[in-house]
This record gives structure tokens, C-alpha cells and sequence, in this order.
């Protein structure tokens, strides 16, 4: 059984691109899993005592987004898992590729970012880089580019 990892942050793309995991895991006999990341790098700059709370509430909206998200895909009859994992953006999703034997790394891009020839967007470098590391396709989705959103 091959697995699908969806990051997801929540927002246009990351529904378009929950709804092409859950597809693609509906199509063969596909694992999937969902992710939210709380990136620690974001706290720069933030009062140490204040990281604990903004660590904890990010986690917590970490859980809802993959609540719905994992409630979706059991709409369209998939069983989905989820993950939630705290620390660097990029360390933290091919920690996970690995220990899952991951095949296809499923990430929505940010609004503003465009598809071109030459990569130049950061999330396809940023894809580019995961999947050079870790051997496992990634595949941007782009909410625009999903026509039939649930």
C-alpha cells in the first residue's frame, strides 16, 4: 500500500488540495495521511514566555483544521490519519516521508504564487528541495487550478 502525505494549513489551496489527496487515496488502495505543521520558526522574535500559549494554540487549530480535513475524506468514503508536528517546516515534513515510506508529498501553494517554467516561486523550490531529500514526488496544488471544489 503506497502513502500520500497532504500538508495542510487551511485556506483555498490547502482545500483544493485535500480534496486531490482524498481523490487520488480514493482511486488505488492509498494511505493517507494529513499534516499540519507548527513551525517554531515562527516564534523569532516572540517573548519566551509567550511561545508555550502561541505553541499550544496553533496546535489547537492544528487539530481542527485536521479534524475537518480527516472528516472529508471520510465524506468521500477514505479513511485518512493525522499528524500533528512541532519544529522546522521542512525538517518536520521529510521526517515525516521517511519514517512513513511516503511515495507522494501533496502540498497547496499560497495565494500569489504562480506556475512557471523557470521554478521561480519558493514553493517550488521549497518542493523541489523536499523531494530532492527525500526521493519522494511532491506535486503543488493550486486552488485555481481545481475546477470542482466540494
Amino acid at each position: 500500500m503506497s502513502t500520500i502525505v497532504c500538508a495542510t494549513r487551511g485556506g483555498a489551496s490547502s482545500l483544493a488540495v485535500q480534496q486531490q489527496a482524498i481523490e487520488r487515496a480514493r482511486e488505488g488502495d492509498h494511505r493517507l495521511i494529513f499534516l499540519y505543521v507548527v513551525d517554531t520558526t515562527t516564534f523569532e522574535g516572540l517573548d519566551d514566555s509567550l511561545v508555550p500559549a502561541v505553541s499550544s494554540e496553533l496546535g489547537w487549530i492544528g487539530a481542527t483544521l485536521l479534524n475537518i480535513a480527516k472528516n472529508r475524506a471520510e465524506a468521500h468514503d477514505v479513511e485518512a490519519e493525522t499528524q500533528i508536528r512541532h519544529g522546522v517546516l521542512r525538517g518536520e515534513i521529510e521526517a515525516l516521508l521517511t519514517e512513513e515510506s511516503a511515495d507522494l508529498l501533496l502540498l497547496g501553494t499560497p495565494r500569489g504564487t504562480t506556475r512557471t517554467v523557470f521554478g521561480d516561486d519558493a514553493i517550488e523550490r521549497f518542493a523541489d528541495s523536499v523531494s530532492e531529500a527525500t526521493g519522494v514526488e511532491v506535486k503543488l496544488v493550486r486552488a485555481e487550478e481545481v475546477t470542482d471544489i466540494w
